[in-house]
């Protein structure tokens, strides 16, 4: 599929640059699937999102609504293509009030793409009114029928390419934001490297060899991660493959990660985590494993070493977030990196003294 697919807006009302705002967040810091114009949520009309969420302005408006965002690509010349579903809500249900912001944009001849679990596609008045306009839905969340899927084969011990987990201690946390910048950074210094989407985000960004994890039944869970990973080596020879995390291994209502550490056989771990967080993402009274014990627990599962921690800088001030990744580079003794602030340098470095070149 050629990309950029078209010129899109971004749906993220009252969750932008909160955890619940996370597709948003991932397609204002890249996308090759759509050309972002705008992002659309009243309590930051009119300011930058790149701005409001990094401190980096890129161009792309937050709106109070959908008429603002259409004239502000007509004042650019551009018209709208895609409303793209940017919020990410626990249990993946959209609200009425969402739900007739998405009719609306039928209306105004946008097709939509939606990640969540509560499929648009069977929603009958949704259905007949794209029907109507002719535009199309896509659930990037509803899951393959069973004779598309795969068993674990074993053909993972054929992929000779440098794999790295890039899994998390919690979930919302910024494993496939770091995943894209690592992969990106390797690419800017002439290293081969594919990513491995494992939910809808890095599917709306254009991952080429993508699966959403947690819409697959479990008995093809491990042989679908594999087929992803053997598929991009097989067609694309990379040096290194990044396989993104999803929730982690202790979070009582997103356990992830273990079925990557089996199936996907990574060859090093990244350990996304977020020092200021303190309890699990939406769950009050269930406190975060120690990070020492998640590494512990990560390497004693997987045999295989954790080599970098990457940070999430959340509830943490940008003065601080240096001296912070020093101390806790000196507890821990792994290289500790906020990509978001400090850059993947350090990581491809690491990187590329692991890897066996010729």
């Amino acid at each position: 599929m050629k990309l950029p697919e078209g010129n899109a807006v971004v749906y993220c009302e009252g969750a932008f640059n909160t955890p619940n705002g996370k597709t948003a967040h991932g397609l204002v810091r890249f996308t090759k699937r759509y050309n972002v114009i705008a992002v659309i949520d009243k309590k930051y009309s009119g300011k930058d999102a790149g701005k409001t969420l990094d401190n980096k302005p890129n161009g792309i408006r937050i709106c109070s609504n959908l008429d603002t965002a259409i004239k502000l690509a007509s004042r650019q010349k551009l018209k709208l293509s895609h409303f793209v579903i940017g919020i990410a809500p626990d249990g993946g249900r959209l609200s009425s009030t969402a739900r007739d912001d998405v009719k609306y944009a039928i209306t105004k001849g946008l097709n939509i793409d939606s990640g969540l679990h509560d499929f648009l596609s069977e929603d009958e008045s949704i259905v007949k009114l794209a029907k109507e306009y002719k535009v199309q839905i896509r659930d990037i969340r509803k899951p393959l029928t069973r004779d598309k899927l795969h068993f674990f084969e074993g053909k993972i011990e054929k992929v000779n390419s440098f794999k790295i987990a890039l899994l998390g201690t919690d979930s919302a946390v910024g494993k496939r934001t770091t995943a894209w910048v690592l992969v990106n950074g390797l690419h800017k210094s002439k290293i081969k490297a594919e990513l491995i989407g494992t939910g809808q985000t890095a599917w709306m960004q254009g991952a080429k060899y993508s699966i959403v994890l947690d819409s697959i039944v479990n008995d093809f869970v491990s042989g679908e991660i594999e087929h992803a990973v053997y598929q991009a080596w097989k067609n694309e020879k990379p040096e290194v493959i990044v396989i993104e995390g999803q929730g982690s291994l202790m979070n009582p209502a997103y356990p992830g990660g273990f079925e990557i550490l089996a199936a996907g056989r990574p060859d090093a771990i990244i350990l996304q985590h977020a020092p200021a967080r303190k309890e699990y993402d939406g769950f009050p009274g269930y406190p975060l494993h120690p990070l020492a014990h998640q590494i512990k627990v990560m390497e004693d599962l997987s045999g295989k070493p954790v080599i970098a921690i990457a940070i999430n800088h959340e509830d943490i001030p940008y003065e601080k977030i240096d001296s912070i990744c020093e101390t806790m580079e000196a507890v821990i003794g792994l290289p500790v990196v906020d990509v978001l602030t400090q850059g993947e340098k350090r990581l491809v470095e690491l990187i590329k003294s692991k890897l066996k070149r010729k």
